[in-house]
Order: C-alpha cells, then sequence, then structure tokens
C-alpha cells in the first residue's frame, strides 16, 4: 500500500516531512511489531532501535527477510527488561517516543508508570484511538479504551485534556468534544452524565482549554445531527465531534473494537501524558495500524520537542 492509499495519508505526510523520530521499540518478536518498526522506518517517520532477546529478533527478521543491520538491535533477556531498557532510552534522551511491542500492556505500562525512572509527568496518562471511519467525515478521537479502567472525575479531566493536546499537534484548532453516556440527560443514578455535565462547567470555567465540550450525549445523538436534532438537543458538537469521551474503558474497548471489526474502521493508538508519545497498540494489530500509530507519534513528538525548544 503506497502512502496516498493509507487511511491516515495526510499524517503520514506530514510525519515525513519531519523526518524520522528515534523510537525505541519495546520487544519487537512478532512480525506485526516488527514490520510495523521496519515500515515506519522506510517511510522515513522513525529511527528505530529495536530492544528484546536478539534471537528471537532474528529468527522473525529472517523469516520476512528483513536486513536487521540497517537497525540498532539491544540484546537483552526478555520482555521485561525489554521494556525497562527501551524506557530507559526515553530518560537519556537517545529516543523521543516508545512503541510496545509483542509484550503484554500491563508489562510494558508497569515500566513506563514507575514513579521512579518511568516517564510520568503532572498529567494523568491516558490512550487515545485515532479512527478513520468511511461513514463519518473526518479522523474520530476515542478516548480512554486502554488504559484507565474506571476514570473519576479529575481523572477524567487529563483524559480530555490529552485528546485536546493530540487533536491540536494534528492541526485540529479547536475540537469538539462529546462527552459519552447512555442518555443525554443529568441523571443522578447515572455518574457518567454527573461527570460529563462537570467537565462541560470546569471547560467554562478554564480547568480544561482549548475545545468545545458538550455533555453528557448518547452516542446516537453525539455523533448524528438528525437524532440530536429528534431529541431536540441543541447543541455545537451534537452530531458533529472530533473526540468522543467515553464513561470508562469497558465501554471505549468495545466501541473502538466495534468499529474496526464491524464497520472496517482504521485505527491508529497513542499514549499522551507522559514525557513522549508511547505507540501502543493490539498485540493482533497489523503494521498498517502501527504505522499509522508511528506517524501520530512522529508528529506530536516533534512538536513536543519544538515546544521545549521555545
Amino acid at each position: 500500500m503506497t502512502r496516498d492509499e493509507h487511511a491516515f495519508a495526510d499524517i503520514l505526510e506530514e510525519a515525513e516531512q519531519f523526518g524520522p523520530l528515534p523510537m525505541a521499540v519495546a520487544h519487537p518478536c512478532s512480525q506485526e511489531s516488527l514490520m510495523g518498526a521496519v515500515e515506519a522506518a522506510q517511510h522515513g517517520i522513525i529511527t528505530p532501535i529495536l530492544v528484546g532477546p536478539q534471537a528471537k529478533i532474528a529468527k522473525v527478521a529472517a523469516e520476512f527477510d528483513v536486513d536487521l543491520s540497517r537497525f540498532r538491535v539491544i540484546d537483552v533477556p526478555h520482555s521485561h527488561a525489554a521494556a525497562e531498557t527501551a524506557v530507559a532510552l526515553v530518560k537519556n534522551g537517545e529516543a523521543h517516543a516508545l512503541m510496545k511491542g509483542s509484550l503484554h500492556t500491563d508489562e510494558f505500562m508497569t515500566e513506563v508508570l514507575k514513579k521512579d525512572g518511568g516517564l510520568r509527568t503532572g498529567r494523568r496518562l491516558s490512550h487515545v484511538f485515532i479512527m478513520r471511519v468511511d461513514s463519518y467525515p473526518r479522523y474520530l478521537f476515542i478516548t480512554d479504551a486502554a488504559i484507565n479502567i474506571q476514570p473519576d472525575l479529575m481523572a477524567k479531566v487529563d483524559i480530555t485534556q490529552n485528546a485536546i493536546d493530540l487533536t491540536h499537534a494534528l492541526g485540529i484548532a479547536r475540537p469538539k468534544v462529546a462527552l459519552l453516556s447512555a442518555v443525554e440527560t443529568v441523571t443522578p443514578t447515572i455518574q457518567s452524565t454527573l461527570d460529563a455535565a462537570a467537565l462541560c462547567k470546569m471547560a467554562d470555567r478554564g480547568q480544561i482549554t482549548g475545545a468545545i465540550l458538550d455533555g453528557p450525549l448518547a452516542f446516537d445523538n453525539a455523533i448524528s445531527a438528525e437524532a440530536a436534532h429528534t431529541k431536540h438537543i441543541v447543541s455545537a458538537v451534537a452530531g458533529d465531534p472530533d473526540i468522543l469521551v467515553v464513561p470508562d474503558l469497558e465501554s471505549g474497548n468495545m466501541l473502538a473494537k466495534q468499529l474496526s471489526y464491524l464497520a472496517a474502521a482504521a485505527s491508529a493508538g497513542i499514549v499522551m501524558g507522559a514525557r513522549v508519545p508511547i505507540v501502543l497498540t493490539s498485540r493482533a494489530e497489523d503494521a498498517q495500524g502501527r504505522l499509522a500509530s508511528a506517524a501520530v507519534a512522529n508528529v506530536v513528538g516533534h512538536k513536543l520537542l519544538t515546544a521545549g525548544d521555545d
């Protein structure tokens, strides 16, 4: 597939214009994880540092005719050491982004989230899916569907702000944020409706910045202007969102995977709120999804570096 045929062609183009970003790849010991890194390198998006058991990486490389001599490979004994070493490469400035390979998310994120030696900032980390759905006119950003299981109100503040910051980095100056629940009315027995109402007021008071928020909104009237009109919802967001903030990880994960598997949506995934962008994809994610995620990380990473120079 050429860049122009890729669902994320515009982001790929911008990443290629920025040039490669040094990225530590933790445990690229499967076809998908290794080829995702290799394809991103071929597109000039990343300079991968492959961290894992060298024999395992070499076996996968040989199977798929990858010349490892082009890349820096750091030999470590197992997946836990790969995560630890990859995070250390970011800490010491050798890498400006991080990619999860074929290891469990919990194992990977444990190293990222360590109080001493991890990549924490003052912001809670959260994951954002960037989805391209044929039936929707632009990207949909869904958060958080991978890290925060049952976020409380203050966690949702960071989750929302992280997604807003990501859209800003990708050129969306004032994104529209739909705060999802099962219903569109504030209902005391449904906590997500109370959180949505509070988040909207916090945005009014400048505690969340850079976006237009509305909620609670049920999925139908969040995504469909016709459904919103039928329910007499007057909103600058309903029917036209950029960002969907879900109530919890379970609902978000199911929503994102339903779009992928039933609506054939293309997706990328990235963690925001850390010192650097982190490519966090499912171990089942194909190389094209990993390439798209690497492109997003490239754009975000370069803009973080630019901001740090100011």
